[in-house]
């Protein structure tokens, strides 16, 4: 269980070292692509966002119908559409450290309503509304979202900024009904199995242990960032560490070449 644990985290602190930040590769295709990059860009960083997927994971996980499903992760859609759109054209931002950590909640969240943790654990005879906390999650999410676009040259604010936000958006939405497809699929499949009722325990019990990996992940990434000295790994530090680095780099290509 210990090896479980700590490879798990090992694969979130991997994975997380892409998760944040846009290269400047990335900014220059933004320039040179137009508004369909932004929709690239939007449907990849969906697809690719395992914090989003996990939630979205989550609320559809009992639900068998399109009808039931196209009501939930259309008021989610909403949600995440208004703060992606609003805050980023606004330029209202926020430690994106700390909204991600809010996302890894809503995770932890999902998972334990759906194992009937408010009912067993809290006495209460039925959970929050589930539409309206899906809401609240989707504003959060997209203000997650936002925090990302905004590091792209959205360039001066006016309507060519508001169509690569809405651009953006688009393509989160591909993205996300790509997910959702395959998310369907699969719990169609296993809902069939005799297995499904210890499945379902097991998988959201599995949702919450990695909502919980994800909230100490960008805990950590917060706190190192927000004091890099405590880490023993400073600013001064890193920079001295790539001039090491390129020295070594240099001396090595001599020695080749002779």
């Amino acid at each position: 269980m210990y090896r479980l644990f700590l490879w798990f985290f090992t694969l979130l602190m991997s994975a997380n070292s892409f998760a944040h930040g846009i290269s400047e590769e990335a900014k220059q295709a933004m320039i040179e692509g137009g508004y369909l990059q932004y929709i690239w860009l939007g449907a990849e960083h969906m697809v690719t966002g395992y914090d989003h997927l996990l939630f979205l994971f989550g609320v559809i996980f009992f639900l068998t119908t399109f009808k039931d499903i196209l009501k939930f992760i259309s008021v989610f859609t909403l949600g995440h559409s208004i703060t992606l759109i609003f805050a980023t054209f606004m330029g209202i931002t926020a430690n994106y450290w700390l909204v991600d950590a809010v996302i890894a909640i809503s995770v932890c969240y999902k998972g334990f309503d759906n194992n009937e943790g408010f009912q067993k654990y809290f006495g209460m005879k039925k959970a929050p509304s589930l539409l309206m906390m899906i809401f609240i999650f989707g504003l959060i999410h997209g203000f997650g979202l936002s925090t990302r676009l905004q590091q792209l040259p959205l360039g001066e604010k006016g309507m060519g900024m508001l169509l690569r936000i809405i651009s953006f958006n688009v393509g989160v939405e591909f993205g996300q009904i790509f997910a959702l497809v395959i998310m369907t699929i699969v719990l169609s499949g296993v809902r069939k199995m005799n297995f499904f009722k210890r499945f379902s325990r097991v998988a959201n019990d599995g949702l919450i242990l990695a909502g919980f990996m994800l909230l100490l992940m960008q805990l950590h990434g917060y706190l190192h960032t927000s004091s890099p000295d405590e880490f023993g790994f400073s600013e001064d530090n890193h920079l001295h560490h790539h001039i090491k680095l390129d020295r070594t780099n240099k001396t090595e290509q001599e020695h080749d070449s002779l």
